[in-house]
């Protein structure tokens, strides 16, 4: 393991919720695989664009889903998605290397990005109350160098890799997340609680 995994996986460690949410009530379950590596000494995240031919969320960018065990992983805060879905993210190590082999019937493309592209205001945006409970619904268009494609990531899927980053990298922002960067866990509980309180 590298360096910089072992560094990132120890600050990540501390997050790290284990079975204390196992109390919750009985909801449809997912999780979400955000898939980190090192790249010239930098984190990077895998990120997948789903097939315009899936009946939900279709042409969308996302973490990666299915089978799989990382040597390392750590889960963090689950969250309860606009449909009552609670998906837990888990974070793994994946070789630089890694080769992805995606059904193109589910998958369209595969990219990477740098991590800290979501700490950045450069390519951000933000619309206020469109997420209810959950804060600014965050936005980011990302253009691929490889294939010069722009990509649209936002809702869940770029909270969740801004969460991740500020925790990492531990880096603040350069826009305002609504969350804590130094202890996000409270408010994420709240949030949880919250819409456990309205189902």
């Amino acid at each position: 393991m590298h360096t910089r995994e072992e560094e990132t996986a120890a600050i990540l460690k501390q997050f790290d919720i284990g079975n204390k949410f196992s109390y919750l009530p009985m909801l449809p379950k997912a999780s979400v695989l955000i898939p980190l590596f090192v790249k010239n000494g930098e984190l990077h995240t895998l990120m997948t664009l789903r097939s315009k031919e899936l009946r939900t969320s279709a042409g969308e960018v996302c973490f990666p889903g299915g089978r799989g065990t990382p040597a390392t992983k750590m889960i963090l805060f689950p969250i309860i998605n606009k449909s009552g879905l609670l998906v837990t993210p888990v974070v793994g190590f994946i070789e630089e290397h890694f080769c992805p082999c995606p059904n193109p019937a589910e998958v369209s493309a595969v990219f990477t990005v740098p991590l800290d592209f979501f700490t950045s205001e450069k390519d951000h945006y933000a619309a206020h109350g469109a997420a209810g409970m959950m804060g600014p619904l965050h936005s980011f268009y990302f253009v691929d160098p490889d294939s010069g494609t722009q990509y649209h990531i936002w809702g869940l899927t770029a909270m969740l890799a801004i969460m991740v980053a500020v925790l990492a990298l531990r880096k603040k922002p350069e826009f305002s997340v609504g969350f804590d960067s130094e202890d996000p866990s409270s408010f994420f509980q709240q949030v949880l609680q919250k819409r456990i309180s309205k189902l």
